[in-house]
This record gives structure tokens, C-alpha cells and sequence, in this order.
């Protein structure tokens, strides 16, 4: 392919040899590509800002259809401040990376995803709370990993009101009057469930607003999380770390 430019979004780099880098991009135009990017320690390079972690550019180079691409110059630079300084907001913005990264293969257009992993990066950078916009990244990427769960309503009579439970045997939702059903049902709590389904099909730009205590919050945590072992079976490290911040978070955070 010749010369190319794109916006992208850093997902990761590691290093190549003494002073080259490797650097894993997912772009807006064909899909996540890695670039090979030649001293990419040495002083004063003009990409390093480009190819910080957290951050979005426009890159321009030669994007390649099998093999390394390569990255000539950027710009347009918008590093993520705020994801870049604090670990909290990091480990999320870290995990729903390699959520979008083992969601689709390589090389894949996905102009979808890409917006959807910006919005949910550039309303971290803004201090919007991280558990609730990671639970909405989990719960609408899951069709990515070939998982359609009916949300919208009863699997048995269709009712759209009232209290629900998750049922794997239905692959959706039962209404109480049916929870007898599924013996294997999550005898969840009503309150997370009803958030779930709001999580699946809310838009980014519409959560300003939403606030949950931190015992739904752990319920809906709970949810997600058996739902991600039976379906997905994925196992990253950056879910460890985000389970972890849960436990010493109150010792680091400011008072």
C-alpha cells in the first residue's frame, strides 16, 4: 500500500531491539495495524509524543496489508492528560484497549468500534466515572465476540417491565413470574440487572447523569463478570489489575 494517513489510537508498544519500538495502532481507516518505528528512543524523534500510551493522532505512513506498517510522521496529537496521569483511570482505559484489541483480528475495518473506543477514552479523560463506562464497553462489545443477549425483555412472555434475572438457559432475561424457568438463573439483584439493560443500550453522551451505589455497583460487577467466564472465557491481565484497584484503592486515592 502506498502512503496512507489515518486517525488512530495507541493501544500498546513494546520495545524492538536497543532504541526501535513496536507499536500497536488502532486506526480508523484500516483497522489495527503494528508499526514498526525506527529509534523511536532516540532524543528529540518527532514521534514520540505520537506514540505515547493514551493517546490519539492522525498518523501518516505506509500501512501495510500483511506484515509490519510503518510510521513516517503524526499529527493532530491528543494525548489523553488525565488517563495518562492516574493510575485508576488508566488501568480502565487499559482494559477496554485490550477489550476492542481481542474483540476483532488485525487488519479489520471497524470504524464503529474505533468511534465507540474513543468515546469511552475521551469521557475517562473528562473524569467520567470508570466502572460505569467500562461496564458499558463490556456489555456492548460482547456481539463483537459472537454474543447476542436479549436484554430487552422477558425470553418467555415478552414483558419489558418490572424485576428481571439473567438466565443462561434462555440467553436473555426472565421476568419474576417466570424465574422457576431456570434452576440456574443468577439470582441477581433486580436493581444491577435493570442497569445492565440500560448499560446495553445507552449512548456515551447520555451518562453525565448516572450515579449507583457501590453495593449495585459491586452486583453489577458480579453479573458481567460470570457472564464474561461463561461466554467470552477471555483472561487479561488488565482485568486482574482493575479487580486489584477495587481492594487498595481507598489506601493511594487522594483524601
Amino acid at each position: 500500500m502506498n502512503q496512507a494517513e489515518s486517525k488512530g489510537i495507541i493501544l500498546f508498544r513494546k520495545d524492538h531491539k536497543e532504541k526501535d519500538m513496536l507499536v500497536k495502532i488502532f486506526t480508523e481507516s484500516s483497522g489495527k495495524l503494528m508499526f514498526y518505528v525506527k529509534g523511536a528512543h532516540r532524543k528529540n524523534n518527532p514521534l514520540a509524543p505520537a506514540i505515547l500510551p493514551y493517546t490519539q493522532a492522525t498518523y501518516i505512513g505506509k500501512f501495510n496489508e500483511s506484515g509490519l506498517s510503518f510510521l513516517n510522521s503524526a499529527k493532530f496529537i491528543h494525548p489523553f492528560t488525565h488517563i495518562q496521569a492516574d493510575i485508576f483511570t488508566a488501568g480502565y482505559a487499559t482494559y477496554i484497549m485490550n477489550l476492542a484489541d481481542a474483540a476483532i483480528e488485525d487488519k479489520i475495518y471497524d470504524p464503529h468500534l474505533y468511534t465507540f473506543l474513543f468515546q469511552a477514552l475521551e469521557m475517562l479523560d473528562q473524569g467520567i466515572d470508570g466502572e460505569i463506562l467500562t461496564n458499558i464497553f463490556e456489555v456492548q462489545i460482547l456481539q463483537r465476540f459472537g454474543v447476542a443477549i436479549n436484554w430487552q425483555e422477558c425470553a418467555i412472555c415478552g414483558k419489558t417491565q418490572g424485576k428481571f434475572d439473567f438466565s443462561p438457559k434462555y440467553n436473555g432475561i426472565l421476568c419474576q413470574n417466570h424465574w422457576e424457568r431456570d434452576l440456574r438463573r443468577y439470582h441477581a439483584d433486580p436493581r444491577a440487572i435493570h442497569f445492565i439493560r440500560l448499560f446495553a443500550q445507552i449512548s456515551y453522551d447520555n451518562i453525565h447523569s448516572i450515579e449507583l451505589k457501590k453495593e449495585t455497583k459491586q452486583s453489577i460487577r458480579q453479573i458481567i463478570d460470570q457472564i464474561y467466564e461463561e461466554y467470552v472465557g477471555l483472561n487479561l491481565k488488565s482485568k486482574k489489575f482493575i479487580d486489584q484497584m477495587q481492594k487498595w484503592g481507598d489506601v493511594l486515592k487522594p483524601r
